[in-house]
């Protein structure tokens, strides 16, 4: 794996690993706890070094003071909720141990559970309980593997908020491991895109996903539309592709080659009533109205997913009350429509 980042680890603030399954984002997490030691390479903490194979330093875990919330979080299930989180201050004074248990229980609202067993406690629960557990040492840094995906689908989305807001109370660095979309935008200040054991993309969470730097990254921050094109004409800011049979508009914003791949979201699509012709012409701000015909509908909770022929694979979608209103149905024509800035360019090498 190779893999090179440099991030300021400022009080509150949150890194993102992000990427697939096998992306190397758990191996990163564990170096940097001292779990393992890469074959080559150096990691070091405001200037402390904590390794580096050059020189031959590996500082021990337990001399980084680094609190680690593990995925299935790793309670004590023979213990209460508070020796849980007692566990690893032995070395303290008794008074000191005490205050800092209740204070941390009280913060992470768990003032009554004390006496409560881990399978006696909720999955979020169980949650704050290791994440108090993780900041009694109180550490200069937070790691956070997988957070929420021990939970079910209606406590995770509970729990990004809170957790998100009870990262940035604690005013500790921290750095999450996730695969998951909604998790990262809602947790992270800065992303490190990774793919096969390589940093794609580094930056503020919403400028990765809104403007990824390479395939790769479009990919994995679920951009549904993904084409090939060649840039064909510039003129005031904007850029004309083409791809398939269509010529379509977006915003150039850096100066680049003309092979391209052209990315877009499918909330960005917006479908109307069908017009004559192969390329609508009416009042609107898109620059981008292309015929299409419905190829498949597929529910997704509230959504339905819209898969289209405009003379590529285009997918858009739309609420269900939209989908009944528009007749949408396999075979139909419609209109899709977005605007030039919704069209992200990603160099083609």
């Amino acid at each position: 794996m190779r893999a090179a980042l440099e991030w300021e680890a400022a009080p509150g603030r949150v890194l993102v690993l992000f990427g697939p399954s096998g992306a190397g984002k758990s191996t990163v997490l564990r170096c940097l706890a001292g779990l393992e030691r890469p074959d080559t390479g150096h990691i070091h903490f405001h200037g402390e070094p904590w390794c580096d194979t050059r020189v031959r330093v590996l500082l021990p875990p337990q001399a980084r003071r680094v609190g680690l919330l593990f995925q299935d979080y790793a309670l004590f299930p023979h213990l209460t909720a508070e020796a849980n989180v007692r566990y690893g201050l032995e070395g303290l004074p008794e008074a000191e141990r005490r205050e800092r248990v209740q204070s941390l229980l009280t913060l992470l609202g768990l003032h009554g559970l004390e006496r409560r067993l881990p399978r006696e406690l909720s999955g979020g629960q169980q949650q704050r309980v290791a994440l108090a557990r993780a900041l009694a040492i109180r550490p200069r840094l937070l790691l956070l593997d997988e957070p929420l995906s021990a939970l079910d689908a209606p406590s995770r989305e509970h729990l990004r908020g809170e957790l998100r807001r009870l990262l940035r109370e604690l005013g500790v660095p921290t750095v999450v491991v996730t695969h998951d979309r909604l998790e990262a935008l809602a947790l992270g200040d800065t992303l490190v895109a990774m793919e096969g054991g390589r940093v794609c993309q580094v930056g503020p969470v919403a400028d990765v996903f809104n403007h990824p730097a390479e395939l790769a990254v479009a990919r994995m921050t679920g951009i549904e539309t993904v084409l090939p094109g060649r840039v064909v004409r510039r003129e005031h800011g904007l850029v004309a592709v083409e791809t398939g049979s269509r010529t379509l508009h977006a915003v150039e914003l850096a100066p680049g080659g003309d092979q391209v791949f052209v990315c877009l979201r499918a909330e960005d699509v917006t479908l109307g009533a069908p017009e004559a012709g192969p390329e609508p012409r009416g009042a609107s701000s898109a620059r981008n109205r292309l015929a299409c015909t419905v190829v498949s509908l597929s529910p997704e909770g509230a959504l339905v997913r819209v898969a289209l022929d405009a003379g590529f694979p285009l997918v858009a979608r739309v609420t269900r009350l939209s989908c009944e209103e528009l007749g949408l149905a396999e075979g139909r024509p419609v209109t899709a429509s977005f605007k030039a800035p919704a069209v992200r360019l990603v160099p083609r090498p």
